[in-house]
């Protein structure tokens, strides 16, 4: 426990908690993964693919951290974590946000062609995401990481009078 500690440079109990939930999350996917090749009714197959797309997840998981230490300004590595934690919730919510907005506003599969629908459903549900991405970064102690991101996206898409 101790070199885990150190390693992610964890100083209080309460920050192994972003540890454990990336863990769950990769065990979650990984779950996925293995449902992707075999029926959930073959059990064994599937605990076999899962706890081989567990390792490679985490791998390549541990290859993006190494890579992105240097670009991005945190101060520990179990920010790394709780920063790829915002970044998973802020996109499964946004999808989640963004369907019952656009079926408030009235738009449907039935009354626009299918292209133009799908194009306001990414531009809404990419509009959401900028907005929850915050918020959410907010709620788990990131909201200086994500508003610098933000700022940064911002100016990329030619929308620098919205940040000044």
């Amino acid at each position: 426990m101790k070199k885990l500690k150190e390693r992610w440079g964890i100083e209080h109990n309460w920050q192994l908690l972003f540890p454990f939930l990336g863990l769950i999350g990769l065990a979650y996917s990984a779950f996925k993964v293995s449902l992707l090749f075999v029926d959930s009714s073959q059990t064994l197959y599937m605990l076999v693919i899962g706890i081989i797309a567990f390792f490679l997840l985490l791998k390549l998981t541990l290859f993006i951290f190494s890579k992105l230490e240097n670009k991005w300004e945190v101060n520990y590595r179990w920010e790394m974590i709780n920063i790829f934690l915002v970044f998973a919730i802020t996109g499964s919510s946004s999808v989640f946000v963004s369907k019952p907005i656009i079926k408030l506003i009235g738009i449907t599969k039935e009354n626009l062609p299918s292209t133009l629908y799908w194009t306001l459903y990414i531009v809404i549900g990419f509009i959401f995401y900028q907005i929850l991405l915050v918020l959410v970064g907010w709620l788990f102690g990131q909201y200086k990481f994500f508003w610098n991101f933000e700022k940064k996206m911002l100016r990329r898409l030619g929308l620098k009078r919205f940040i000044d």
